[in-house]
């Protein structure tokens, strides 16, 4: 499966199509796999974070 395009205004149907996209990355895969499928997609958001920094606003 192809990564989806997802709109500049991140709708909810954009959050539908990262999950299909995620569970068919995942729907084979043992329960040790997922585990290391999901810490290197944390790791890489981590390192993406690092070298742009968040704003947080007081709402």
């Amino acid at each position: 499966m192809t990564e989806p395009i997802l709109s500049p205004d991140f709708t909810v149907d954009d959050i539908h199509k990262l999950r299909e996209y995620d569970y068919e990355n995942i729907k084979d895969m043992s329960f040790e796999d997922i585990k290391a499928y999901y810490e290197n997609k944390a790791e890489s958001f981590k390192k993406i974070l690092k070298k742009k920094p968040v704003y947080l606003h007081k709402v």
